[in-house]
């Protein structure tokens, strides 16, 4: 019986032995690998994206910045009432109302700065701006109201801080992990907040003039646009 035992406890002891040395390997064979929860960002937390920025589609026109207190000239006429007498009078306003908060559209300033890791390792990339740069807001046909107007009706709206012009400074600079065989590109300027809205005059005849949709792109933040190819 007592041979026995030490038979059964000697393969005991080399299996456990044998189990604990297939795990040994596979610990160190097998490196751990963490996958991100989200997309790759850069040293000030901007995100690096697939694309570059985004461009306005619609027919916009950039306001100089000595312009933004003007209110656009009206160059119609009231909407006739016929030969009916009057007999209400209104007050003459201009009107402008908020209505689809869109996204955020990057406006570059100076040249796009771009490097690619011809190596099989991930590389540091770190870009500097080389020029400074303003932007300012840029609108589409109809507006009734001064773009200062314009700001202080979106900035309500959406509880958002906005400006009629920011400036965008060289010598900035960031630093991006670059994945292996992979082009990071950067540009630095100005992100503008896109906003829908309608904008038409009440005369003093209490007539409307057709209400028109109005595009704008206005100043929210200076910072960097990265995307990878």
């Amino acid at each position: 019986m007592l041979r026995k035992s030490r038979g059964t406890a000697r393969r005991t002891t080399a299996r456990t032995a044998t189990v604990a040395a297939a795990v040994a390997m596979l610990a160190t064979a097998t490196p751990y690998v963490a996958f991100a929860d989200g997309p790759a960002t850069a040293s000030d937390g901007s995100v690096v994206n697939t694309t570059p920025p985004a461009q306005p589609e619609e027919a916009v026109t950039d306001v100089p910045a000595d312009q933004v207190g003007v209110v656009p000239k009206d160059d119609t006429k009231p909407p006739s009432a016929g030969n009916a007498p009057a007999v209400e009078q209104c007050d003459q306003a201009n009107v402008y109302l908020p209505k689809t908060k869109g996204k955020q559209y990057h406006q570059g300033v100076g040249p796009t700065n771009s490097n690619y890791n011809n190596t099989s390792r991930t590389a540091k990339s770190t870009f500097t701006s080389e020029v400074t740069g303003s932007v300012g807001v840029s609108v589409s046909a109809g507006l009734t109201i001064s773009i200062n107007a314009l700001i202080g009706k979106i900035e309500q709206k959406y509880d958002v801080h906005l400006s009629a012009s920011l400036t965008a400074k060289l010598g900035n600079t960031i630093s991006v992990d670059t994945p292996p065989k992979t082009t990071t590109n950067a540009k630095y300027g100005v992100y503008r907040l896109k906003n829908t809205g309608i904008s038409y005059r009440i005369y003093s005849n209490c007539e409307s003039s057709p209400q028109k949709t109005v595009t704008s792109y206005t100043p929210l933040k200076v910072g960097w646009y990265l995307w990878e190819n």
